[in-house]
């Protein structure tokens, strides 16, 4: 097994991520991404590791109950429930202010 990618090799990687990279790092980024590609293929010989990732930690088939439509909740009700309401709106703590941000 070779220690180092070809020049070729680097400068194609080097092409994809659209980076300019000079002989002095060609020769770094032989030997770096070899070793890269070298501990990908030790994570890919564990026991259980598959092609398929796991995405969330639940099944892909979420059952779903189907939407009825239903009688509509008194909003006196409702508002019975929340820590804080003004008028026939519950009020939520701000997150994101005016002053922060653009």
């Amino acid at each position: 097994m070779k220690d180092k990618l070809t020049k070729e090799e680097v400068l194609h990687v080097a092409h994809l991520a659209r980076i300019k990279v000079d002989e002095e790092e060609i020769e770094k980024y032989q030997v770096e991404l070899k070793q890269l590609l070298n501990d990908v293929d030790k994570i890919k010989e564990v026991e259980g590791y598959d092609e398929e990732r796991m995405i969330a930690p639940w099944q892909k088939d979420t059952i779903l109950r189907e939407d009825e439509p239903g009688e509509m909740l008194n909003p006196k009700e409702v508002l019975k429930n929340a820590p804080k309401h003004s008028g026939n709106y519950i009020e939520v703590p701000i997150v994101i202010s005016e002053s922060e941000g653009a």
